[in-house]
């Protein structure tokens, strides 16, 4: 049985981060233009710090990839963190001469007191570097290779933002298709409603100027699914557990909803199931899809709707009231260089960890040491379920 393993290492402000991607199939033709328009775009967003005018996040393979494409090996994937040039002596991996300042200030929300307690520190930067949100570029590289796997077998997945702060954008009819993604990075909030949009964008500043920050609602999107990734026999191998538990190990995501998930418990069954037809052209097939794709642990063939809530970021330009950790007196909580809203780049990282869990699907399903091997698989199948 195949598995996809991916594993990142790297701190906020350190030389940089790593992902090591193994399970992928041998032959699998890599795009490096897609892959760091990938990391690009988990930059974008109104609402970033001054931290994104230093990035330019580019992932460069070290290993497992040969003239483009994988040898079925793991495949390492580097991202330097030009910032490392102004934080070396605060992070650099040896020790140094200077005498350097200990952080004793934990911020609410964030997981500074928690690790210093569990790991045994003195100093919140021992925590912070990792626990950072820095972190997810390695994983938006790692997904990156996971899109072009599922890309060759026909799969795409997209994102937008349906929320930030108060803001919400209209219901979109359904079902909504792919191309109505093709300009969402445009927005400045990758927003797909350009009335939202705008609203979006001012109610950020009015919150920035007032030394808050937001959060939001982001929604991925997979499109061209087979039906039964996933199992209903195991409670591990549900897909439904599989991916919220992907889009929770976001930072700051607080809530997952798969389809119209909460809003089902609000409505009678007759109007919270998608029945089922079949014609001889379409074979079986849904008018609706609340379950957002998925049906006991699997996929059933409809779009696969994921949606996360983030909740604000935890560093404030007007900091929280905190405890300095060294004395026990009352103090404010660190303060940093931070954004004021990161939904649209979280809805990026959605991306790369659904496209993780659905290409995971795929290889314990298809098997297969080559590309063409999990084609022929996946061919198979779809000729014996028509």
């Amino acid at each position: 049985m195949a598995l996809l393993r991916m594993i990142t290492a790297g701190e906020s402000h350190g030389p940089g981060l790593t992902c090591v991607l193994e399970g992928l199939p041998a032959g699998l033709e890599l795009d490096r233009e897609a892959i760091n328009r990938d990391m690009a775009r988990r930059q974008l967003g109104h609402g970033r710090g001054g931290r994104m005018k230093i990035e330019q996040d580019t992932a460069e393979p070290t290993a497992g990839v040969r003239h483009g494409r994988t040898l079925g090996s793991p495949v390492a994937l580097s991202v330097v963190n030009r910032d490392y040039a102004n934080w070396e002596e605060r992070m650099n991996p040896w020790p140094v001469a200077a005498a350097l300042e200990e952080v004793h200030l934990p911020r609410p929300g964030h997981a500074d007191l928690a690790g210093l307690k569990k790991y045994g520190f003195s100093d919140v930067r021992d925590v912070l570097e990792r626990a950072s949100a820095r972190e997810t570029a390695a994983r938006v590289a790692g997904g990156a290779l996971c899109k072009a796997f599922l890309r060759a077998l026909g799969v795409e997945v997209v994102s937008h933002v349906r929320q930030i702060g108060a803001v919400t954008a209209p219901d979109y009819p359904e079902p909504l298709a792919l191309e109505a993604f093709a300009e969402v990075d445009s927005s400045p909030v990758r927003c797909l409603d350009a009335g939202a949009s705008r609203a979006m964008v001012e109610h950020i500043d009015a919150q920035r100027k007032a030394n808050e920050s937001l959060g939001g609602v982001f929604e991925v999107r997979a499109y061209g699914l087979v039906t039964g990734l996933g199992s209903h026999v195991s409670w591990e191998e549900r897909l439904d557990g599989r991916l919220a538990g992907a889009l929770c190990s976001i930072q700051a995501v607080k809530g997952v909803n798969l389809g119209e998930g909460f809003e089902l418990a609000g409505k009678p069954g007759s109007q919270a199931h998608d029945e089922i037809f079949h014609s001889e052209q379409r074979g079986f097939y849904r008018e609706t899809n609340h379950a957002g794709g998925l049906e006991g642990g699997m996929t059933n063939g409809e779009t696969l709707i994921a949606g996360a809530a983030m909740k604000p970021l935890p560093t404030l330009t007007k900091p929280l009231r905190s405890v300095d950790i060294a004395t026990l007196e009352p103090a404010q909580a660190l303060r940093e260089r931070t954004d004021s809203c990161t939904v649209p780049a979280a809805g990026v990282v959605g991306e790369a960890m659904v496209a993780f869990v659905l290409a995971d699907a795929y290889r314990r399903k298809f098997g297969g040491d080559h590309i063409e091997d999990v084609r022929g698989a996946l061919a198979a199948y779809r000729a014996r379920i028509r």
